[in-house]
């Protein structure tokens, strides 16, 4: 079982690093092929609701050694693939999704306001784009702004890989200390547990949360060497990054450093990092069963 475990002496582990928002932009997505091909990105999420998708899903098929996981959504810029109508208690009346995780969160706290039978035929009609419209054969799923850390979300997530036969989710979690990293480690306990129970497979070790858009290479070169101290025996590390020049992302008020993370994700010195503390780079499909 990928959660949780430690490596015994001496046995390396594996590291997943995971590029997120494939098809959010063409810049974007060129960014994290270069960032596999000339660095050490091994698996990659796509947003079937990114607006590059059809420009670019079929850029992955020339990569069979990139992992491709669905990165669900239920927030953000992109509308949903369903109407407001098949989906109300998820969007406005525009039939435009909640901007953030906090907005869907204000609105998933009240009793009834979410209703988890939206969020299924949400996030199977977005599989069914990658999967059926694309044919993109999945390693993996987890979702935008990490939403499946929230136990209703998780339900739908988990019985979704297994129906469609998904072996691995991602599992989140929090280093930061405060009240916001206790909760989300709290709810990254009870995802682990529920991943557990359904006979789903998460890599042990975590990062890329607290440094979202912000994975420098001197952040990088931090959180390789505290996941690398746990010994767990698989880690993830979620990035983001993209091309410099990129004007479709002037829709996303993010701030995110597509490019710095591009550069580190590519530079000598963390490929070396990695080798120095005994890790062997991988995707989801090598996380033990």
């Amino acid at each position: 079982m990928g959660v949780p475990s430690e490596t015994a002496a001496g046995v390396t582990g594996l590291l997943i690093v995971n590029a997120d928002d494939y098809a959010l932009t063409e810049a974007i997505s060129r960014g994290i092929l270069r960032a596999h091909r000339d660095g050490v990105v091994t698996s990659t999420s796509v947003l079937a609701v990114g607006p590059a998708l059809r420009r670019t899903a079929g850029w992955l098929t020339a990569e069979p050694a990139l992992g491709v996981g669905a990165h669900l959504a239920l927030v953000g810029e992109d509308p949903p693939v369903l109407t407001a109508a098949e989906i109300p208690t998820l969007v406005d009346r525009r039939g435009r999704f909640p901007l953030s995780w906090r907005a869907f969160l204000v609105r998933a706290a009240t009793p009834g306001r979410v209703d988890p039978a939206d969020v299924e035929r949400e996030f199977t009609a977005q599989l069914d784009v990658l999967t059926r419209d694309h044919g993109l054969p999945l390693t993996h799923l987890d979702t935008h702004q990490h939403l499946h850390l929230w136990p209703p979300v998780a339900a739908v997530l988990v019985r979704l890989a297994r129906r469609h036969g998904v072996g691995a989710v991602r599992l989140p979690s929090s280093a930061a200390t405060g009240p916001k990293g206790a909760g989300i480690r709290l709810l990254s306990r009870r995802l682990a547990a529920r991943i557990r129970e359904a006979g789903l497979v998460a890599p042990a070790g975590y990062g890329g949360l607290d440094e979202a858009g912000a994975l420098t290479l001197p952040r990088f070169l931090a959180t390789v060497g505290r996941l690398a101290a746990s010994r767990a025996a698989s880690i993830e590390i979620n990035c983001h990054p993209g091309e410099a020049d990129d004007p479709d992302r002037a829709r996303y008020a993010w701030d995110f450093r597509w490019d710095a993370e591009l550069a580190a994700l590519t530079s000598r010195e963390l490929r070396t990092a990695i080798a120095g503390h005994g890790l062997r780079t991988g995707g989801y499909a090598d996380l033990p069963g």
